[in-house]
């Protein structure tokens, strides 16, 4: 039943600076393991990057209906998270424990897992990520709240 659902978060992208570039490859072989459709955007090393260099990439194709949803995964999470941000379509929520990454589904319908990479462990990242695509959003007041993000209305 679990793998089901996670199977059903649809076609997912990756990304990650050098930071997070172990719990990246974690999360790979884990998603796989799950039978998730995934596609990597890098980076492909722990040499140093550019997190923006990732991060635009895993936007434009959640932008592009290339990908439903996404992980991504900095030394806070919080530059690769502010990359996302920038994307019409992205709702990109920094998740450091469980309760947060159910919140940031159920409250915020957020479709990108922001990971800070330098202050979980991979355990840790794994049931994040898990916890994330299992939690549905509540909708109701907060498909009001979701629809003012992009429409500028205060």
């Amino acid at each position: 039943m679990e793998n089901e659902t996670l199977k059903k978060s649809g076609r997912t992208g990756i990304a990650s600076d050098h930071a997070g570039y172990n719990i990246k490859t974690c999360l790979v072989e884990k998603l796989k393991e799950w039978g998730c459709e995934i596609t990597d955007y890098g980076t492909d090393s722990g040499n140093s990057v550019d997190y923006p260099d990732f991060g635009h990439p895993l936007g434009n194709a959640i932008d592009n209906g290339e990908c439903d949803c996404g992980i991504a995964i900095c030394y806070s999470g919080n530059g690769i998270g502010m990359v996302l941000n920038r994307h019409r379509s992205v709702r990109a929520a920094l998740c450091w424990n469980k309760d947060v990454a159910a919140l940031a589904r159920r409250h915020n319908d957020a479709n990108v897992c922001v990971l800070p990479g330098h202050f979980i462990t991979e355990d840790e990242a794994v049931e994040i990520v898990k916890l994330f695509f299992a939690t549905s959003f509540d909708g109701g007041r907060h498909q009001r709240r979701i629809e003012k993000i992009n429409s500028g209305v205060l």
